[in-house]
């Protein structure tokens, strides 16, 4: 799990609660399910009328890669690359095949089963970099839409706060319909506003940082299959991918 965006999100109601009491108001106070209504059914189904359906379907989807843990292990990864580096200078790269049941990552067994197929090494950067390229396209469009919700909330925080002005002014001659009515002009506001700037934004930008260490990840893999399917020596190897590493993570001693 990601700690960061978990701790963001208690951090900014947090502060937004404790500012509220800190004024000396009441939490209830904020909370208006109709003005909550306004501003998230009119941003969703914005976002709804600019994209296609399974676009919007991704996006969401796209919530479990923001407060999910990074799976990506590049010290392991490395490591596995060379142990495959090994077996082929030794055996042969036809040996790699019976290590296909054991990888668990779909790209980089795409990437070995291409090697054992005798795909050259070109042809095998080509095939994968195209995959990695597709992939990260469409990590920034499903980011996108949440940009786009950013843009889209507080304008129909605008209109809430319209609408509730509206409905004050049809009940002046009713001074007990008032408050309610001021209440929804001005939480609207607050809720287009702070959903767009606490939530909407960030997490586009997490996203996009995610798919791009993702990219980041899967294109080490690519030079390191690329290595593997040119017999690069294992050690020459080693010294190429562990340059992504910190020196304190890179490995002191040498492959054989």
């Amino acid at each position: 799990m990601d700690i960061a965006t978990i701790l963001g999100v208690v951090i900014a109601l947090g502060s937004i609660a404790g500012g509220q009491a800190l004024e000396g108001g009441h939490l209830g106070s904020i909370l208006q399910l109709t003005a909550f209504i306004i501003v998230m059914g009119g941003t969703f189904g914005a976002i709804c009328i600019q994209n296609p359906l399974s676009v919007v379907i991704k996006a969401f989807g796209a919530l479990s890669i923001a407060i999910s843990g990074s799976h990506i292990d590049n010290k392991g990864t490395i490591k596995l690359i060379l142990d495959l580096a090994n077996i082929s200078r030794k055996q042969g790269l036809l040996a790699l095949e019976s290590k296909l049941k054991d990888i668990r990552d779909p790209f980089m067994k795409k990437g070995i089963q291409l090697i054992v197929d005798g795909t050259e090494p070109r042809a095998v950067h080509e095939i994968l970099e195209i995959e990695v390229e597709h992939h990260e396209e469409q990590g920034v469009i499903v980011a996108k839409v949440w940009e786009a919700a950013g843009g889209y909330a507080p304008t129909v925080g605008i209109l809430g706060a319209v609408l509730g002005l509206i409905h004050v002014m049809e009940n002046l001659a009713d001074p007990s319909k008032l408050g309610s009515g001021i209440a929804v002009a001005f939480v609207a506001t607050v809720y287009g506003v702070g959903a767009a700037n606490l939530f909407f934004l960030p997490l586009a930008n997490k996203v996009k940082m995610k798919v791009k260490e993702e990219a980041a990840f899967r294109n080490l893999i690519i030079m390191g299959l690329v290595g593997l399917a040119q017999g690069e020596n294992p050690r020459l190897l080693q010294e190429k991918l562990e340059g992504v590493l910190p020196h304190s993570e890179r490995t002191k001693g040498t492959n054989k």
